[in-house]
């Protein structure tokens, strides 16, 4: 997605400043073209020293810089963007934008440029929530910026409160989403399932599973970046959300169930990577169970089949994609699962082939039709929720 893009980054002089040479290192990790523009306020913040030794390119400061060529380099830089993020924004340079002010490098880049526009706001709480600030960031929202908005914290001043830049990794993913071009789901809603389920013996235990949500959130990310309507059911994990994904979190199969038959109606496609507990204890004890000399035997019992009840209520045209993880028989047991569930596509992988299953950012997925079977290679899971995705437009013809 960024090989052989265009990121202009442009730095005010915010204290937050000091995050971005991280966000220049990711792009460019990813094999983006970075250019960065400082203002005369950041350059008394940041270098552009360090930028330039992360972007390979010269930092853009001075609009008559005659270092370059004979072309008006703002234009040039303007045309050749990508995508322009603003980051940190102050209120100063958000005011000048707000009404076409182009008095430095900066503010001459962002009128000239017909890009995608990002903006992320960072100052002062009470200079963030004063109405002018807040008048002339609807106004640039009016103008096509994408606003970026802060969040609440302690402030380089002292202060605690709204106006602090969100951190790089949360840029990174606007930056993504906005070179996102392969919009091929738009217009359809998704129901992705992640992560394991909690069934809980008393208030202190519990079962559960391996699960890590990877699979699941890296399906929902890459849908949500193709243009779904997405809507992650997880159970508890340590990942933070999907940019443009909304979260429902559950905690047992019984709470999973819920969340996703009661949405199933609305759904075109349902991807069902979560690692449900299939037994549950019969009988949840009110009070921790106490320790005892001899052994302790707990009663399961069986948890709804999901995916068999959502095979059950499926009607034309929805889709449902299933996965089946194996230590054992993989292929032949998920064409079972396959037919018996009424699903139309099967994820399916062994737990003992290294670089596959739970935990780990990679998988090796065999994904299995009525009329075919293909191995995928190792991948990411981002780059298996791309492939998988990929499967099911072309099933779905889209």
């Amino acid at each position: 997605m960024f090989s052989g893009k265009n990121v202009v980054i442009g730095i005010t002089g915010g204290i937050a400043a000091y995050k971005i040479p991280n966000l220049v290192s990711m792009l460019v990790k990813q094999n983006a073209n970075v250019r960065v523009i400082l203002t005369d306020a950041a350059e008394k913040i940041v270098s552009p020293i360090p930028m330039e030794s992360l972007s390979k390119n010269k930092c853009l400061t001075d609009t008559f810089d005659r270092s370059f060529t004979m072309e008006t380099e703002h234009i040039a830089v303007a045309d050749a963007a990508d995508v322009f993020i603003v980051a940190p924004a102050t209120a100063n340079t958000i005011a000048k934008l707000a009404h076409g002010i182009a008095d430095n490098m900066l503010t001459t880049v962002a009128l000239a440029c017909r890009c995608k526009k990002l903006i992320a706001p960072a100052m002062n709480t009470a200079m963030y929530e004063n109405p002018v600030t807040r008048d002339n960031i609807e106004t640039l929202k009016k103008y096509g910026w994408e606003v970026i908005d802060p969040v609440g914290g302690r402030l380089a001043c002292g202060a605690v409160g709204l106006g602090k830049m969100v951190e790089p990794s949360v840029l990174f993913d606007y930056i993504e989403r906005a070179l996102s071009v392969k919009r091929d789901f738009s217009g359809k809603r998704i129901i992705v399932t992640a992560g394991p389920t909690r069934e809980a013996i008393d208030p202190v235990r519990y079962i559960t599973n391996h699960s890590s949500g990877k699979m699941g959130y890296a399906i929902a990310k890459r849908a949500a970046l193709r243009g779904a309507d997405v809507t992650l059911v997880s159970g508890p994990v340590s990942i933070e959300p999907p940019l443009g994904v909304e979260v429902v979190n559950i905690v047992s199969a019984e709470d999973m169930y819920n969340a996703v038959v009661s949405r199933f109606e609305g759904a075109d496609i349902v991807i069902k990577a979560a690692a449900v507990a299939d037994y549950r204890p019969a009988v949840t004890a009110e009070d921790k169970i106490k320790k005892s000399d001899g052994d302790m035997k707990i009663e399961l019992e069986r948890t709804k089949d999901i995916i068999a009840a959502l095979g059950s209520m499926k009607r034309e045209g929805q889709f449902l994609c299933g996965f089946s993880m194996e230590t054992r028989d993989m292929v032949e047991n998920s064409k079972k699962k396959l037919q018996k569930k009424n699903l139309d596509m099967i994820a399916a992988n062994n737990v003992k082939v290294k670089g596959a299953g739970f935990a780990g950012d990679t998988n090796i997925l065999t994904v299995i039709t009525a009329d075919s079977i293909r191995e995928l290679p190792l991948l990411s899971k981002e780059e298996a929720a791309d492939a998988l995705l990929s499967m099911i437009a072309e099933k779905m013809g889209l």
